[in-house]
């Protein structure tokens, strides 16, 4: 190992921890604009033309705001409880890869940490770990309320985290591989999002519960926790937890957008043309770049959309809905694509089309319950 590779690995670390962090300040820009724009107001357009200053001013008032911590707390804990909610969401990018190969400098450069053979079973294994990083923040606080939010949001995770490993296990079948620059590159002819269109429903909606955002905010409820595992906490120790959901967000749409919708690879109109990436390399970071802003996107519009649901529903979709299609579509795969091999290539488009009638019985079955509970009360 020369002193070169090392130096690369840590320009390259450094730069994705910077673009992390930088992505988490102007995340918060980019919602309270497009919220803005949703419900027909104005938002920040006061700190800096068009309000671009606003996550500055926001930082500021976080880093000189009085630190509070209460008298029998675990002041170990307190303190280090932010730290490993944050870490593990910047350290689940080291596997993403944000381009091809580029030669520069004399040498290739990669752009990506690291291209581990296992690199969907890493992720799955450093999502897990935020888990602990919010049940010791709602613990460590000696709060009541920050202690329920603590368990609520370690009962939500866990269970969402269970189809979300499902969802993973289709683009595993259909790339014949758990690396992730091979599941990009497999997609190279046809997105996941074609083949695997219900998985990439139940990859989002997982998501959405697993970072703890709307409709899925349970732990937050307000009117029912206060704030939440956070309730206790105040300045930079409240601006860590607020860090690692947003740096969450991008790093589950850099996750999403790399599964199911071809990572940097162009859109399909694009190739066998100057602008797809096999003739113009360094156009990657920018496709998966555009491809991240949209996901946000539809993250926050689902925020401005859809009320909270109320807790035993949530753990009752989780357990009862997307587990049990989870695992049909699975079957589904499998084997669809062994009669791909066996039989026909053309099989293997059997995929989505069964996996969307299963999807439509689902939804009926999930109406024709609710439809019956609200007779029943009546």
């Amino acid at each position: 190992m020369n002193f070169a590779l090392i130096l690369e690995w840590l320009i390259k670390a450094i730069l994705l921890v910077l673009i992390l962090l930088g992505g988490f300040a102007y995340l918060t820009l980019y919602e309270r604009k497009a919220l803005a724009r949703l419900q027909m107001r104005v938002g920040p357009n006061r700190a800096g033309p068009w309000g671009i200053l606003q996550p500055i001013a926001d930082a500021v008032k976080l880093v000189f705001k009085e630190e509070l911590m209460p008298a029998r707390a675990d002041k170990l804990l307190f303190f280090l409880a932010p730290v490993v909610t944050l870490v593990p969401a910047l350290v689940i990018t080291a596997v993403v890869p944000w381009g091809p190969t580029l030669h520069l400098f004399g040498r290739d450069i990669t752009l990506y940490i690291a291209d581990i053979n296992v690199g969907v079973l890493y992720i799955m294994s450093v999502a897990s770990i935020a888990v602990y990083g919010i049940v010791l923040a709602g613990w460590s606080s000696n709060n009541k309320y920050a202690m329920m939010g603590g368990l609520r949001s370690t009962a939500q995770m866990i269970s969402y985290e269970i189809a979300l490993g499902l969802s993973f296990v289709g683009v595993i079948l259909l790339a014949g591989s758990a690396q992730m620059t091979e599941i990009v590159e497999a997609q190279k002819s046809a997105w996941f999002v074609l083949l695997q269109p219900v998985g990439t429903v139940i990859f989002l909606i997982a998501t959405l519960a697993e970072v703890n955002r709307a409709p899925f905010d349970m732990p937050e409820a307000e009117q029912e926790l206060t704030a939440g595992y956070h309730t206790e906490y105040s300045g930079m120790k409240f601006a860590l937890l607020f860090m690692a959901e947003y740096d969450k967000m991008i790093a589950i749409c850099s996750i999403g957008a790399t599964l199911f919708f071809g990572g940097y690879r162009e859109f399909w109109f694009l190739s066998n043309t100057f602008l797809s990436v096999d003739r113009t390399p360094w156009l990657g970071p920018i496709y998966i770049f555009l491809k991240i802003f949209i996901l946000l996107f539809g993250m926050i519009w689902v925020r401005a959309t859809f009320p909270r649901i109320r807790y035993d529903r949530l753990m009752a979709f989780g357990w009862k809905v997307l587990l049990p299609l989870s695992l049909a579509l699975i079957f589904i795969t499998a084997v669809c694509i062994l009669l791909a091999q066996q039989v026909n290539a053309l099989l293997l488009w059997a995929i989505p089309v069964a996996s969307l009638l299963v999807g439509l019985v689902a939804i009926i079955l999930v109406y024709r319950m609710l439809r019956r509970k609200e007779y029943a009360r009546a």
